[in-house]
């Protein structure tokens, strides 16, 4: 069965390359012509990349199927907004308004000082013009006038001293949105002491591009107003979440130079050769570009198709260049297993069938992952997945057309003996004497083998470290250090936080983050007011069983631990009290209908009941939620308040426009599993495929899910939340997790060597150079982003830390530690000792039934 495995998948694959090989190192020129034009052409997409950038908050961040976005379409289709009859709480948006947070460091705002510093900025805000507009001709009315911040309904004068104040209610104002940090008078309601006051002005929303001008010229305003003697300001708009979120991607664009700097360096450093011949300085320089290339092209071909560009995608380009030059490695890695004076067309029909399997099983893997990242309902994780998965794609294209046409370029080079930089043939050296000259003297070889001479490094794994990690001892350990990992990881992964602060979506420097801070310190007390809609156009309003079965629900919703039990806002409660005291049966029908239009015109209800051509179609309550403090307490509101809803007998729906950023967490933590069982299921089917042995296949599989663990579990240690920045990451940790643990499982089964700790020792002997440098390349492409001022991206960094170090961990001490123990997962005795008599320079080139199998040469 495993030699089927092996010959159906393999075999197929090393014979395709090794003609494409020959191919290439024949006609090289095409091959490098080709891509080149390809993508410049391809490289036009970015024309429309202005077109395509998607970067609102709700569009990218929050799900598309949420909830709370069918509960918003059911509020505006029953309860339009009115910019001549405004009124905040019943806004179904956020509305178009600006905000200032008003902040006193001494004891008390509510000073004669402080509040003639207010009524000062006031004016100075509505002073704002824009063209010929100015506050007045843009604000929301109410009876004609522009609608006022109800503290100044409250204190009409500076001399806020004389006037008293009630909290959270002044009256019937609810006060306790504008005014924040309070101390109240002991046992009474009268406030004694503030530290904030916040103040809104909203806009009507019939000229957008007046207002958004307005609002641009109301931050700049208030900039300026930031460092007002005794008071400190704090400002926002309904525009700034968005306009900072898309600026925050400006931190990042320096820092492009700085990778791609650093990868060429690590590239060259790690091909570099002190023999003037056999370096290779300028293959691994083509290596770095082929890797821009992918990034180009698939852009550019996806913005030809008119996919949206959200921030996130910024990442990529990191995580590309990371990426793609590890397949270079294990193509400059097999081609110095080639003879040295073989043709060209040789060499590379060798190389290339060497390296099929492994950049096929390392490409497969990854855009595997990321494409299954397009079954979650986050626009930002979508956009992410498709560009760096075609990504992905583009960059095994360029490697096996663009870099090998170039390698081959560099094969002519080395057969002609000529130096790396000019080109000028050289004197190759004598077999027993100087082997190289980095100036003069190059195009060293072993004379045994007749290929390219090892590197140092991989005697230091053979000789030390293989033996090191399979002692007794040493594997106790292992053990040991697995247990407390795994342990850790367990514990973090219960202490998790979910959802994204809106606040982490702008730049650390963003005046949107004071704004936030100060929201949470002193206005967190009481949190949004929750419409409770009544859909069903059937309900009798006027029987009194069915208002009692309402009431119920209503009392239900109030005994909600953050729900306030006496601050609901009924219209049916006050059209009851009015019925009473003008002796109105409202327990008739036609009276209750009758009266009802004259009771809604008389008081501020008439905007929550759609009461049209006689007949009631909803109406909606209100109610208070409190002490909303953490995004915990965000999503166990939400879901109690939705059960509440679908238990109660009559037909309700709970809304507030928050509650479409809530919803996030609703579907988090579902999809983020969904995601990564898919993923694992997906990647244990290439297991099966690609390595012959079942018990292998699900130690990698095992791998996969133990390094999962710990990325999800270390994130809670690193401050990172679960949201859908951190969902991205974990899509993109079985990819890499396979990477690992895939190649270092079928060195170990596809070793010659008879002993289980042989094969242990032989597989890190040959992998485990390779699977540092391709970590070493993919930490070196995500770097920089350590110094973004943007949460996203430092969260970006964060995780592929994570996932690149534990993946690490993994293929180079836990499993060829537990592999060791099942000396089942290598070839039978048989097939090893046919392999023995048979010798190759190749652990991984082993035989089965007398077929040659497919080297496997390194792991990236």
């Amino acid at each position: 069965m495993s030699g089927c495995n092996t010959d159906c998948v393999e075999k197929p694959i090393a014979r395709a390359f090794k003609i494409l090989g020959r191919f290439v190192g024949r006609h090289p020129w095409c091959f490098i012509l080709l891509p080149m034009f390809i993508s410049a052409g391809l490289g036009g997409g970015f024309y429309f990349l202005a077109d395509r950038e998607a970067n609102g908050i709700e569009e990218m961040f929050t799900p598309m199927n949420g909830p709370a976005k069918d509960e918003r379409q059911v509020v505006k289709e029953y309860f339009p907004q009115d910019d001549s009859d405004f009124s905040r709480l019943r806004l179904y948006t956020e509305g178009t308004f600006a905000s200032l947070i008003i902040v006193t460091p001494a004891a008390n705002i509510l000073t004669i000082p402080a509040f003639t510093k207010i009524f000062d900025i006031d004016s100075e805000v509505k002073a704002i013009e824009v063209e010929t507009f100015n506050f007045s001709s843009l604000c929301v009315k109410k009876g004609g006038v522009c609608v006022s911040n109800s503290i100044f309904d409250i204190v009409k004068t500076p001399n806020a001293t004389t006037t008293t104040i009630n909290y959270p209610y002044h009256g019937n104002i609810f006060i306790a949105s504008e005014i924040g940090g309070v101390k109240l008078k002991t046992g009474s309601t009268e406030i004694e002491s503030a530290k904030a006051i916040r103040l809104f002005y909203f806009l009507k929303e019939d000229n957008q591009t007046v207002n958004t001008m307005w609002l641009h010229k109301f931050i700049e305003t208030t900039s300026m107003m930031q460092k007002e003697e005794g008071v400190t300001i704090s400002y926002f708009t309904s525009i700034s979440r968005d306009e900072e979120f898309e600026k925050s991607s400006d931190s990042i664009i320096p820092l492009f130079s700085l990778t791609y700097a650093l990868a060429i360096t690590f590239s060259i450093t790690s091909c570099i050769r002190f023999d003037c011949v056999r370096n290779k300085v300028w293959v691994a320089t083509v290596g770095v570009l082929s890797a821009g290339m992918a990034v180009l092209s698939s852009f550019g071909l996806l913005l030809y198709c008119g996919m949206p560009f959200a921030m996130t995608v910024a990442t990529a380009p990191f995580l590309i260049l990371g990426i793609g030059v590890d397949d270079m490695f294990i193509m400059i890695s097999c081609w110095q297993q080639t003879q040295v004076h073989g043709d060209v067309e040789d060499r590379m029909a060798a190389t290339y069938k060497e390296a099929a399997v492994s950049i096929t099983i390392t490409t497969l893997t990854d855009a595997l992952a990321f494409y299954i990242g397009l079954l979650t309902p986050f626009g930002s994780v979508q956009s992410f997945c498709m560009y760096t998965g075609t990504a992905v794609l583009f960059c095994y294209l360029y490697n096996i057309t663009f870099f090998g046409a170039f390698l081959a370029l560099n094969g002519r080079r080395e057969k002609g003996n000529r130096h790396w930089l000019t080109c000028m043939k050289v004197p190759e050296p004598e077999e027993n004497s100087e082997k190289y000259n980095i100036c003069c003297v190059g195009g060293a070889y072993d004379h045994e083998t007749g290929k390219e001479e090892p590197m140092p490094i991989n005697n230091f794994f053979k000789t030390y470290y293989g033996p090191f990690l399979t002692n007794t001892w040493t594997k106790g350990f292992v053990i040991l250090l697995y247990a407390g990992y795994l342990g850790l990881s367990i514990y973090g992964c219960f202490h998790i936080k979910e959802g994204i602060d809106l606040k982490n979506l702008a730049a650390d420097s963003s005046y949107v983050g004071s704004y936030y801070d100060n929201e949470d310190e002193f206005f967190s007390e009481y949190g949004p007011n929750v419409m409770v809609v009544v859909t069903d156009s059937e309900f009798q309003y006027w029987d009194e069983s069915a208002r009692n079965g309402l009431y119920l629900c209503l009392q239900h919703l109030e005994g909600l631990s953050m729900v306030s039990q006496n601050m609901t806002i009924s219209w049916l409660n006050e059209y009851l009290t009015f019925g009473n005291m003008t002796n109105l049966n409202l327990a008739e029908e036609n009276t209750f209908k009758s009266n009802l239009s004259a009771f809604l015109e008389r008081s501020d209800f008439i905007q929550d009941v759609n009461f049209t051509d006689n007949k009631i179609y909803a109406s909606r309550m209100f109610i208070q939620t409190v002490n909303l403090r953490t995004a915990v307490d965000e999503k166990n509101m939400l879901n109690e308040l939705r059960e509440a809803a679908n238990d109660c007998p009559v037909k309700l729906v709970v809304y507030h426009p928050a509650f479409i950023y809530f919803d996030q967490y609703a579907v988090i933590v579902s999809n983020t599993i969904q995601n990564i069982v898919v993923a694992t299921l997906a990647m244990l089917v290439i297991s099966l495929m690609l390595i012959p042995n079942p018990i292998c296949s699900l130690w990698v599989t095992f791998a996969i899910a133990s390094v999962i663990v710990g990325v999800a579990g270390f994130m809670s240690f690193w401050d990172v939340n679960l949201d859908s920045v951190s969902m991205i990451n974990l899509v993109i940790c079985i990819g890499f997790s396979v990477d690992f643990s895939a190649h270092i499982s079928y060195a170990f089964v596809s070793s010659n060597k008879r002993t289980a700790n042989e094969k242990a020792i032989d597989a890190v002997y040959h992998l485990g150079y390779p699977i540092i440098q391709g970590a070493v390349s993919t930490i070196l492409g995500v770097v920089a982003l350590s110094a973004a001022e943007s949460y996203i991206f430092r969260t970006f960094f964060k995780i592929m830390f994570l996932v690149i170090l534990f993946g690490v961990v993994h293929g180079i001490v836990f499993i060829p530690v537990f592999l060791s123990f099942f000396g089942i997962c290598g070839a039978k005795v048989g097939d090893e000792e046919d392999a023995g008599d048979n010798p190759t320079d190749n652990p991984y080139q082993f035989k089965q039934k007398g077929n040659d199998n497919v080297a496997y040469e390194n792991n990236f």
